[in-house]
């Protein structure tokens, strides 16, 4: 029999006990504070130095520099036919800093367009020097010769990269390497004698080269900065050089950028419904969480300030077959050497990488950073950031970095000390109760990022995050 049977066998609808439903209403249910699925772990705010910017406004001095054609070039790309923008020719060492634009014109319209095949030579070493190469489209190996006569790989150059440029003025005899189209690409190139067509009819072009071949003014050391004369390991009584450490005129100065929402809470709300969690307070905490959020895609992404726009042309590499390996994180680490902090890489992309170390039988040690198993190459630590874009062809870059300024690194800049700041650099201001009775707070998150040297910085582009093999 039943419960719900009577005596007699027969069902009834009377109930012998009360129901889960109507005891809820007089039983406390255990709740949870408001969960906002947006939340990451923002590795890039927790990892950075943060320094404060006085004044709004950060300004790093370094040392005078003279740069010359280590860029990369844009180009037009109309569908059938590609273009080299004219003014980008500038990244070309021997037309560094030149801007009439009709000369320029003129020589952007002289390159040919050329198609080669993946494997195709596009030159070959020990032939004579006589073009510049601009790729606008595809992957290009550069091949040299090893010690012991073995075919060695000195580089890979992708779209906006070139070499020969300081063929144009004929400072190179012969090709040292062989430049082999790694996938299908589409280069640029312009001849000597067409270089030298344009610069016979341009006295302004003519001047210019010249200055080029005289060289800079001061002796440079390899990274372009005046060098400091020294002597040395020298006996007797010999003149030593006399010296000065010139800096830029124009240093760059970053001012903080700022990210800002009013909180609208109505007073019924804050007044009836603050049991038992305060809603004034839920509500700040997750509009926070969102600064915050925008802060770390902010650093990221600026145009301005943001770190995949601040790396040097000559910090970013590409990888050289698509995924990211073993062999591309290596090659970061060539750019990032002196005290690396970290890797910086969109969670797809680490694992892309996973699948490349598993497919070579590598298993990289994890490292224990504040009680979390993160992975790591070579001992430096990988951090996930899901602000790091993927684009439409499922390729993604990878950030190394050195923070701090005291190793000239990577820093974070806020401003502290601010009135009714809750957090560092951030702070929530009382701004009323309207007619409505809505009452409004001001959140404001004050923030940059500067490189400190280039040096600090370097980018794997273009690291491919799809799977190999199709299910």
């Amino acid at each position: 029999m039943t419960e719900q049977q009577g005596v007699n066998g027969q069902g009834t609808d009377q109930q012998f006990s009360l129901s889960t439903q109507a005891a809820r209403n007089l039983a406390t249910t255990t709740k949870s504070v408001p969960q906002m699925q947006g939340i990451s772990t923002r590795w890039l705010l927790k990892l950075l130095p943060w320094v404060r910017a006085g004044g709004g406004t950060y300004r790093v001095n370094r040392r005078v520099s003279y740069t010359v054609g280590d860029g990369r070039v844009s180009f037009f790309d109309s569908g059938n036919q590609i273009r080299v923008v004219p003014r980008e020719l500038g990244e070309l060492a021997p037309l560094r800093g030149f801007e009439d634009e009709p000369v320029l014109e003129a020589l952007a319209g002289r390159f040919i367009e050329e198609e080669y095949e993946p494997g195709e030579l596009i030159v070959e070493s020990g032939t004579a020097v006589d073009r510049v190469v601009l790729i606008a489209h595809g992957k290009a190996g550069k091949i040299g010769t090893g010690e012991y006569g073995d075919e060695a790989v000195l580089g890979v150059l992708a779209g906006g990269g070139f070499f020969g440029d300081r063929a144009l003025v004929g400072d190179e005899t012969a090709w040292e390497y062989s430049v082999k189209a790694l996938t299908a690409c589409t280069v640029l190139t312009l001849n000597r004698e067409q270089f030298e067509q344009v610069l016979n009819l341009s006295e302004d072009l003519r001047a210019h080269v010249e200055r080029f071949l005289q060289g800079p003014e001061r002796p440079v050391n390899p990274h372009g900065e005046a060098a400091i004369e020294l002597a040395s390991g020298h006996a007797g009584e010999p003149v030593l050089p006399g010296t000065f450490v010139d800096y830029e005129p124009s240093p760059r100065e970053y001012e903080l950028s700022v990210a800002q929402t009013v909180l609208r809470v109505h007073s019924r709300v804050a007044d009836l419904y603050n049991e038992p969690m305060n809603q004034v307070e839920q509500q700040l905490r997750l509009t926070i969480e969102a600064l915050r959020e925008r802060q770390e895609n902010e650093l990221v992404n600026n145009r301005d300030f943001g770190l995949l726009h601040n790396a040097e042309p000559s910090q970013r590499i590409p990888t050289r077959t698509g995924p990211p390996t073993p062999d591309d994180l290596d090659e970061l680490l060539t750019l990032v050497w002196k005290e690396p902090a970290f890797f910086l890489a969109h969670p797809k992309t680490i694992a892309a990488f996973g699948r490349e170390c598993s497919r070579r039988g590598i298993y990289p040690d994890a490292v224990d950073v504040g009680g979390h198993r993160v992975p790591a190459w070579r001992g430096i630590p990988l951090y996930p950031c899901n602000k790091i874009p993927i684009s439409a062809t499922s390729t993604s870059p990878v950030l190394l970095m050195r923070t701090g300024e005291a190793a000239q690194g990577v820093i974070g800049l806020h401003q502290t000390g601010l009135p009714d700041e809750v957090q560092p650099g951030l702070s929530v201001r009382f701004m009323g109760v309207d007619e409505r009775a809505i009452i409004s707070y001001l959140v404001s998150a004050y923030y940059s990022a500067a490189v400190l040297v280039p040096d600090a910085l370097a980018i794997l582009d273009g690291a491919e995050i799809a799977h190999g093999e199709a299910p």
